[in-house]
């Protein structure tokens, strides 16, 4: 499917879309703009959260362009406009984190490498963090920095303490029940939750309906429960991170922004893990929830100002 523009988010200008084909029956959604600025800074990639989908980072290349940057954006398979992998396509589900990292190599080498500018860096939120730093433990990784909003090192409001939570997930699946819908209040997953008071994610009203006038416009985009597969990879990642070796291993710098009012993922357990990096730096952003660059402007300056702060090269220090 082509980009969705609605009154309230409109398409930036010079969008390169299209698709990868990884295999048969996955296809990933891509999008990507040049700099507006004849002063390039190279190319932050951009790799949403789950349930996201890239119309809801339209603001935020508009933001990085005219910083000097040109802007790639995926959508991960399982969601947005890409391929999804049960016959319900509102289901969240993945098997294994192993396939957001071949999403992530194959988006890097058909789109980013061939067209857009070095040198490269990584803007990801939540989920997504956890795809970064795999890729961070390798030689020849293909990002200078790395930059993660709310990165998903614990998640909160599990029904049972995470290693019983791992081993109830492991059954499931293992019993052929990966593809179900994991239990509990459904309507707290749905990215087309229609009602603002009480939603987990931002403060900003304006925002919170301009993200869901894309979904009224544009449903297919929409995503629901996560299935217990999704669930069972996403504690393997956890727990992979969670092992004393793994911290260490991580060769790129890494900027983390916790949300200081987080429902969605633990912001302790980013300090914590912010201390166990060679290079690695976190900040909490008071009064923010799970979605920093969908928050309101005073928390959204707070992400700028550490962004340019910590990515060199950036062209447009004096506004943002």
């Amino acid at each position: 499917m082509d980009l969705v523009a609605t009154p309230k988010n409109p398409i930036p200008l010079g969008a390169s879309t299209g698709y990868i084909e990884v295999r048969k029956g996955i296809r990933l959604r891509f999008a990507s703009w040049q700099s507006v600025l004849r002063e390039r800074s190279g190319t932050v990639c951009i790799f949403p959260g789950r349930t996201e989908f890239i119309e809801k980072y339209f603001e935020v290349v508009g933001e990085l362009r005219r910083r000097g940057f040109a802007v790639a954006v995926l959508d991960w398979r399982g969601q947005g406009g890409s391929s999804r992998l049960t016959r319900n396509p509102l289901k969240g589900h993945i098997n294994d984190f192993a396939e957001y990292e071949e999403d992530l190599s194959h988006f890097m080498k058909a789109v980013v490498l061939p067209d857009c500018p070095t040198p490269y860096y990584a803007l990801g939120h939540s989920m997504a963090a956890m795809v970064l730093f795999k890729a961070a433990t390798k030689r020849g990784c293909w990002f200078n920095r790395m930059v993660m909003t709310a990165p998903m090192v614990k998640i909160l409001g599990l029904p049972m303490p995470q290693r019983v939570c791992e081993q109830v997930a492991d059954g499931l699946t293992l019993f052929g029940l990966g593809k179900r819908p994991v239990p509990g209040d459904k309507k707290k997953y749905w990215t087309s939750q229609e009602e603002f008071e009480g939603n987990p994610v931002t403060s900003d009203r304006e925002r919170f309906l301009r993200n869901l006038s894309v979904l009224q416009a544009a449903p297919e985009l929409a995503v629901g429960p996560p299935t217990i597969g999704w669930l069972k990879a996403s504690l393997d990642a956890i727990a992979l991170l969670r092992n004393d070796r793994f911290p260490p291993r991580i060769r790129v710098p890494v900027l983390m922004l916790a949300a200081g009012d987080d429902q969605v993922v633990s912001s302790k357990a980013i300090e914590e893990l912010a201390a166990r990096l060679r290079a690695g730096a976190q900040l909490v952003l008071r009064g923010s929830r799970h979605e920093i660059l969908q928050e309101r402007d005073a928390i959204r300056e707070q992400f700028w100002a550490a962004f340019d702060a910590f990515v060199p090269g950036v062209a447009m220090s004096k506004a943002s």
